[in-house]
């Protein structure tokens, strides 16, 4: 027995399932929970379902969005030529806070793991295709993970694109700003010669 009422154990178990809240973190979240106004839950608890409610797909690129095209799609003055290619829409966000990308975006919605039983059909690569097929674009830029699947979904793409005369190209991998080349794995290092660019 917890010696915990059954509502704070049931919320505890609920918000444990969301990705980076573990169960003491959870428990901290349901006491706090606990111990809000109704009202207050009742607003937080109908605006993350409203929220989900209205989260679609653009039809474009497969960002999140609330209408038909997500914000980067809608805007006219974002380069035509140059599509980026990323796992999930978290990827949009981070490449958007640069501010230095001015192109558009193709999100994947996931990568190809074999292990995992995804392969090319369960993630949006026939949607990639038919865009390249457009005639549009000039650059494809892949910006997935330099992880085993993200390289591997790189490689495969790479090769799918090729004979489309489309420029294909990889984000540089290496050692990030600020830190200790010490302290660095050599697989960074490794990536990070491969990227060296001249001076």
């Amino acid at each position: 027995m917890s010696g915990q009422a059954e509502p704070i154990e049931r919320i505890t178990a609920e918000l444990s399932k969301l990705p980076g809240i573990g169960r003491k973190s959870a428990q901290r979240l349901a006491y706090h929970l606990a111990a809000q106004p109704l009202d207050a839950v009742r607003d937080l608890t109908q605006g993350i379902f409203q929220g989900r409610e209205a989260i679609r797909l653009c039809e474009r690129c497969g960002n999140y969005t609330a209408e038909v095209l997500c914000p980067v799609c809608a805007d006219p003055r974002r380069r035509q030529d140059l599509l980026c290619v990323v796992r999930d829409p978290r990827d949009v966000a981070a490449m958007e806070r640069m501010h230095d990308y001015h192109g558009l975006y193709h999100v994947l919605h996931g990568i190809l793991s074999p292990m995992d039983g995804v392969g090319p059909d369960d993630i949006r690569i026939r949607e990639l295709v038919d865009r390249l097929e457009e005639g549009l674009v000039q650059e494809l830029i892949l910006a997935t993970n330099p992880d085993i699947e993200g390289e591997a979904t790189a490689a495969y793409i790479a090769r799918l694109v090729k004979s489309t005369g489309v420029r294909v190209t990889r984000i540089a991998h290496g050692v990030p700003v600020g830190s200790d080349l010490e302290y660095t794995d050599e697989i960074t290092l490794s990536k990070a010669m491969e990227g060296r660019r001249e001076m």
